[in-house]
């Protein structure tokens, strides 16, 4: 039954609807694997008599109606940062421990009123902070990739590194994600798979743990670029509980894979050739650019000259919306609450709780926050990053405005490093991971990660594409071509 969850998507709904397989068959060949796959350490949570249970159902709906939704029947992951109803949902912190929402996050209720089988919930960075998901209270992640002749233990990345690595090892056909600077599109490329982020607003927040509220995005993660234009699909729409969900029709992605882009222009950013790119990475980023002038595109140089002062912006924007969202975990209402002593007040109670409970990433990144926000600096720090901000949307303004359809530039600044690599490094270079890919969320555009090639040890390398706001269909179109034409097939070999 393990050649199933080798299955994509699109694989899976052909068959489904042929009655080759069944739903039900689907997800305990999924069951399995995540109960072999423990080495991996992806899922928190696997709610197998939830998924049992939709997948009946999924069967019956099939049986019944022609007509049924492409996920129905799809066995998937949900990555902590969603709240599902009855389901423990900590986003991986101990100051959530015991925490099972009373309501369902609109993302998953989507999902699930389209028929797709929740098999758990996945592993991730603590509320999303993380670039290598070491900073989750059920211990790290582990990549199913390894390294040519090594037997070290690599990061999947972060902070959706549970959603990526469950993919890539075949233990569901897809998850979601969520992207506050990078955090679908970093593991994507780091596990060889697909990862999409949304325009912000494509897809409704509510129901999902909080990082940064003006940068956080969900979106699907899948095998190929259709599963995640089919996915997408079914997580896609407005939502009156949302503020920030955009009330916009939702096209059939799906139906806008036509394969051709010829006279499409490829912007290529000549700010992202930085100082000591790997080599690798600057040829595939030039590999992947000739692809799509094969493929009938134009490709210009472009620039994006505040792409500089992108990450020290991210990282003054992103803390100081996290220190005004974590400020409701307080110990009182629900969650973890830490022991007192004799003669402790509440007071005693806020600072026990939070110290125990937040782990050291999340704790620097309040304090961070908490700093920038603060009378004096306000102006200095967090006024200036938001100008800042504005600048760099102006510079894709400027470069959609000359006729550019899509831009193209390296996901991540390297392979997947080793767990542990990076533990007495300076915060910084962990934060370096994000380089390519927080200018995105900054501007609020979509963007995706296409496994392209390898590197010299055969771990996969991904491409980056960036498409105009709610254009999501052009992109996934251009990404499809990209996709197609790089050719990678390369599964990790199995080891746990």
């Amino acid at each position: 039954m393990g050649e199933l969850t080798t299955l994509t998507i699109a694989e899976a709904r052909d068959r489904l609807r042929a009655g080759d397989v069944s739903a039900v068959e689907l997800t305990e060949a999924c069951l399995a694997e995540i109960e072999a796959a423990g080495a991996l350490n992806a899922f928190s949570v696997t709610t197998a008599e939830i998924a049992r249970h939709r997948a009946e159902q999924a069967d019956d709906r099939l049986r019944t109606d022609a007509d049924a939704p492409a996920m129905c029947g799809i066995p998937i992951g949900i990555k902590d940062l969603f709240c599902t109803r009855g389901v423990a949902s900590q986003a991986a912190s101990r100051i959530l421990d015991g925490f099972r929402p009373e309501y369902e996050s609109t993302v998953t209720q989507k999902l699930h009123d389209a028929g797709a089988v929740m098999l758990g919930k996945l592993n991730m960075d603590e509320f999303a902070m993380g670039s290598s998901n070491e900073t989750s209270t059920y211990g790290p992640v582990v990549n199913p990739w390894r390294a040519e002749g090594s037997n070290k233990d690599l990061t999947p990345g972060g902070s959706s590194g549970g959603s990526a690595s469950a993919v890539a090892a075949d233990l569901c056909l897809a998850a979601t994600g969520t992207d506050t600077g990078g955090s679908i599109r970093q593991p994507a490329a780091f596990t060889g798979i697909v990862g999409l982020k949304p325009t912000y607003g494509r897809c409704s927040r509510w129901g999902i743990v909080a990082f940064a509220s003006s940068l956080d995005q969900a979106g699907p993660m899948t095998k190929t670029v259709r599963d995640a234009a089919i996915m997408f699909g079914a997580m896609a729409g407005h939502d009156p509980k949302d503020s920030t969900s955009a009330d916009m029709a939702v096209p059939d992605f799906e139906a806008a894979l036509a394969g051709d882009i010829r006279g499409k222009t490829i912007g290529l950013p000549r700010e992202y050739r930085m100082d000591g790119m790997p080599a690798e990475i600057d040829k595939l980023w030039s590999e992947g650019a000739e692809m799509l002038r094969d493929a009938g595109a134009k490709t210009v140089d472009i620039s994006l000259p505040h792409t500089r002062y992108a990450l020290p912006a991210y990282y003054v924007i992103a803390p100081a919306e996290a220190s005004s969202n974590l400020a409701r975990y307080d110990g009182v209402r629900y969650g973890f609450r830490a022991k007192l002593e004799k003669g402790d007040g509440i007071t005693e109670m806020y600072e026990r709780t939070r110290a125990q409970g937040f782990g050291p990433e999340v704790q620097r990144r309040v304090m961070i926050g908490t700093y920038v926000l603060s009378a004096g600096f306000y102006d200095a720090y967090y006024r200036r990053a938001q100008r800042v901000r504005t600048l760099i949307k102006r510079d894709f303004e400027e470069a959609f405005a000359t006729g550019v359809d899509a831009i193209l530039t390296p996901s991540t600044p390297s392979a997947a490093f080793g767990i542990g690599d990076m533990a007495d490094a300076d915060p910084v270079q962990m934060y370096l991971n994000d380089v390519f890919t927080v200018t995105v969320n900054l501007a609020g555009l979509p963007g995706i990660s296409v496994p392209a090639g390898t590197d010299a040890s055969g771990l996969p390398l991904g491409l980056q594409l960036i498409g105009r706001p709610w254009d999501e269909a052009g992109l996934l179109n251009t990404a499809q071509v990209l996709e197609q034409a790089a050719g990678f097939v390369s599964k990790p070999a199995k080891w746990w």
